[in-house]
């Protein structure tokens, strides 16, 4: 088991890399972190800043898988999957090359949360790690009690993701089938995107779904092979 794989960590998915977090809205914010997790020095903390479907998560776990390659020790965090631990659960996160706490802004206005994470960047930044938070606006807009936290978050690297459009939910759909050896025609991804649910997390849930009944009956994907997998 990997140091991102922890008992308190996000156990990784293999698909959440770099390399497959397509869609061109926010390729040059993948990029970006990709060469602030290659430096070996710079800013001690990076925001990333979005709505819940612009793929955070998915850059997170991707700098975890980038930094394994590189021989550095990572964990990701869901501070949702953290809160019933209390802010306790945080400390000794810093023995770690790269840290990545998601969704901070649900303890934003919580006193002992906010002090545990003011104190585990100081722990990182003396170690001279790299600590990746997720939030869903900028950290001016949210109710950080705690000024030294909220102004070391608002003088970090920020990284704003943009949210993704109908054309961009559809080039990654037909990208990710791409990837994994589908043939998915534009006409099938259209109809997919016309009864599937908007978000783009559910929407590749889907495509693994279709991929898996696609090798079973050793059949192609049309229109009506999806309508018969999905009930539609």
């Amino acid at each position: 088991m990997t140091p991102s794989q922890m008992v308190l960590g996000v156990r990784l998915r293999d698909d959440a890399r770099f390399d497959n977090f397509h869609g061109d809205r926010n390729h040059d914010a993948a990029r970006r972190l990709k060469v602030v997790c290659q430096q070996s020095a710079g800013a001690p903390v990076v925001v990333i800043c979005g709505d819940s479907d612009t793929g955070k998560s998915h850059l997170l776990q991707a700098a975890c898988h980038f930094a394994e390659r590189r021989d550095q020790s990572a964990v990701c965090i869901s501070i949702q999957e953290l809160q019933p631990f209390g802010p306790d659960a945080l400390a000794g996160l810093e023995s770690h090359d790269l840290v990545c706490l998601d969704d901070l802004d649900l303890v934003a206005g919580n006193d002992d949360w906010e002090e545990a994470v003011f104190h585990l960047y100081n722990r990182v930044l003396d170690r001279g790690g790299l600590l990746l938070i997720t939030l869903s606006e900028v950290p001016a807009v949210l109710p950080f009690g705690l000024a030294d936290l909220g102004s070391r978050l608002a003088h970090g690297l920020l990284i704003q993701l943009g949210v993704y459009r109908d054309e961009d939910r559809l080039r990654i759909l037909m990208a990710r089938a791409e990837q994994r050896g589908m043939v998915l025609s534009e006409d099938v991804a259209g109809f997919i995107m016309r009864r599937a649910p908007r978000r783009l997390g559910d929407l590749l849930g889907l495509l693994d779904i279709l991929d898996e009944n696609s090798l079973q009956a050793q059949r192609r994907l049309t229109i009506p092979f999806v309508k018969t997998v999905m009930g539609w």
